[in-house]
């Protein structure tokens, strides 16, 4: 029965090692369980089921396998296969430990332990890794090790900001040259990085074109990636229509890497904000398939459930937009964006009270990122109204306090509301620091740092404006020991001295220039004939009476735009002086003497203003012949008698029958034009 069962097993053998050379491991796998059926721990046949289930792709299977027969099948034997199956179903932290328990670090090992080190995102550990590899292995697998390197080089240039060094890698291949492109953009060289990938593209399609079986549409699947890493350099570019676009054709053709479509989506839901909102509801469920987690690295998801956040608030899902930012905040405490995300949603819901005290815990608990917050805070306070509160939030942040950006904002708030004393606090302090870090970093006294003195400058001219000139003085006098040759300095220092110390003045007006050095060769010609005198020339020939007339003609010239004369009266007489009072109401002029009483309604004239009806005087009942002469109008002349019936241009009526009620309207609305 023994030699039998030896003579069935050999021949059981033979054929695992057929189907093993064809590559049938299903096939394979039926005569190793029978093999097993008559030594159920055998060694060797435990092997070989493992590698069959692993290469069919059953790694929970194999695994199990494992397990069972830890007595047969130690560390030693089948380390590598355990710590394979464990990779492939994302155990990385297992497969992490069984490789480091393998009593011997054989090649294939070492070339997993790189895999597992690039997953844990450990870029270092992985880099030096894969360089001890290609330096100690001579196969045909030479250029993947490569393409690995690169690929950790990209990922540390992405997540670390890490500049790469110079591997000398020769990109002959489409996947070195986009890993290539992706450190690139890590750095934020993307015109360089978009050269990159087109040169990936077409070594892509060289390589893929050469196999007679593959199709357009195989293609196109293969540069999805590539695509998607050029539409996202045209969003970071600000072309995001053309980035939109690409990211649709991608989506378009269905590619099978869910990583890749769940990162399309996410920057579509990016490019939309607040807008398209229900677009980006549907690209969200490309984020959420099933094994995304494994493809991508834990900013890139961590950014994916920001963004769900954000939109969630977009949508008014406040108890979505709560629960997502309260799960990223337990998940990352440190985060900023979280307690920002939720702030924004206590703003939508118009409690900025409860906002700014959320804030104000964040940045209690976590001084090391307080900065951004309190400027948060800052400005959830401007909105309110609360300016000087906004100021004291900001001052409150030390390591800013001395910015150019910072000083700025202070003094410009402190301005509109009026506190300029608290402005000069300001400058003062922000002056006081960098004195105090340049003695700190120099023992001689050496120039100060432009900033530096730029803010002694706006502190002076901010002190001059609004009226501190004693205040001003020190800094004048900085500024003049720093450039002794600041004429400009000198002289707001002389006006400032003039207030308080007259003397002093008097001894520093000697450093002024003299006239004669500072007379400066013109040709005034040339200046008056240039472009940019025309102006200046038109308004100083106002002064003038004789030129006046000249230059207001050229002016028309040039305008283009011709004056119209005035309209004079029909009975206009030349000799006659108009009256000075003309444009005056009647009621206003010197010469009215009230309305007559007695005077019939429809008997008064609905003329221009002060216009009177023909034969006016006969009507009035008052003129009598024993009436005095009324007094002389102003400006009528001696020559006119007073019997005379002249009546100055502004009164003056076309002779004839009275105007109709409709001809006087029009005249009224027509109104006096021309210079009488």
């Amino acid at each position: 029965e023994m030699a039998a069962a030896a003579g069935a097993a050999a021949g059981l053998w033979s054929e695992v090692n057929r189907c093993g050379q064809n590559g049938d491991f299903a096939r394979a796998l039926k005569s190793v369980n029978k093999i097993l059926q008559i030594n159920k721990d055998d060694v060797t046949a435990l092997q070989c089921k493992v590698v069959c289930l692993i290469q069919n792709g059953n790694f929970k299977e194999a695994l199990g396998v494992i397990n069972t027969h830890t007595k047969v099948l130690t560390s030693d034997v089948i380390a590598f296969e355990k710590a394979y199956c464990e990779y492939r179903l994302n155990r990385i932290e297992s497969a992490l430990k069984t490789i480091q328990s393998a009593s011997q670090q054989t090649d294939k090992l070492k070339e997993l332990y790189g895999q597992v080190l690039y997953r844990l995102e450990r870029y270092d550990d992985c880099l030096a890794a894969y360089r001890d590899l290609i330096r100690n292995s001579q196969d045909e697998y030479e250029e993947e090790r490569k393409t690995n390197l690169s690929a950790v080089v990209a990922a540390q240039s992405t997540w670390e900001k890490v500049v790469p060094e110079d591997l000398g890698l020769r990109e002959a291949t489409y996947e070195l040259c986009y890993n290539s492109a992706c450190a690139l953009i890590g750095q934020g060289k993307l015109n360089e990085a978009m050269k990159k990938l087109q040169k990936a593209e077409e070594l892509c399609r060289q390589s893929l074109s050469e196999d007679s079986d593959v199709t357009e549409e195989d293609i196109e699947a293969e540069l999805a990636i590539i695509h998607g890493q050029m539409a996202y350099i045209m969003q970071l570019q600000g072309r995001t229509e053309d980035a939109l676009q690409l990211y649709n054709q991608i989506i378009k053709l269905k590619p099978t890497d869910v990583g890749l479509l769940a990162v399309i989506a996410n920057n579509i839901i990016t490019i939309n904000k607040d807008q398209n909102v229900f677009d980006s509801k549907k690209k969200v469920k490309l984020t959420n398939a099933e094994g995304v987690e494994h493809k991508l690295s834990k900013k890139q998801l961590q950014a994916i459930e920001f963004n769900k956040a954000l939109l969630a608030m977009y949508t008014n899902q406040a108890d979505q937009c709560r629960k997502l930012s309260a799960s990223l905040q337990s998940q990352s405490p440190e985060h900023l964006l979280p307690v920002l995300i939720q702030a924004a949603q206590l703003c939508r819901e118009k409690q900025h009270a409860k906002a700014v005290g959320l804030l104000q815990d964040f940045a209690d608990q976590h001084p090391a990122n307080a900065a951004e917050i309190k400027l948060t805070m800052a400005q959830l306070k401007i909105a309110q109204g609360s300016v000087t509160k906004a100021c004291m939030i900001l001052r409150s942040i030390e390591e800013l306090q001395h910015k150019p950006g910072m000083v700025s904002a202070l003094v410009t708030m402190y301005s509109h509301e009026e506190d300029i004393d608290s402005a000069i606090e300001v400058f003062t302090q922000a002056i006081q620091w960098y004195q105090q870090y340049q003695a700190s970093q120099t023992r001689g006294a050496n120039p100060k740092s432009p900033v530096h003195l730029s803010l002694i400058r706006e502190a002076a001219n901010f002190k001059l404006k609004h009226g501190r000139k004693k205040e001003a003085i020190s800094d004048l006098e900085e500024l003049w020991k720093q450039n002794p040759k600041d004429v400009h300095t000198l002289a707001q220092l002389i006006s400032a001295y003039s207030l308080v110390d007259p003397e002093k003045a008097k001894v520093l007006s000697k450093h002024l220039p003299s006239s004669d050095t500072m007379s400066l060769k013109v040709d005034v010609d040339a200046l008056e004939n240039s472009h940019g005198a025309t102006y200046v020339r038109k308004k100083a020939a106002k002064l003038t009476g004789d030129n006046q007339q000249k230059e207001q003609g050229q002016g028309e010239v040039k305008k283009k735009k011709k004056k119209k004369k005035g309209k004079l009266p029909k009975n206009y007489d030349p000799k006659v002086t108009p009256d000075p009072e003309r444009w005056l109401p009647m009621r206003e002029r010197s010469y009215y003497r009230g309305r007559k009483k007695g005077k019939k309604k429809d008997q008064v004239g609905k003329g221009t203003q002060g216009s009177t009806t023909t034969g006016s005087s006969e009507l009035d009942a008052s003129r009598t012949a024993s009436s005095p002469p009324t007094s002389p109008r102003p400006g009528s002349g001696a020559a006119v008698s007073a019997t005379s019936n002249v009546i100055p241009p502004r009164h003056q009526k076309p002779a004839g029958a009275p105007a109709t009620k409709k001809k006087q309207q029009q005249k009224k609305k027509k109104g006096a034009k021309g210079g009488w």
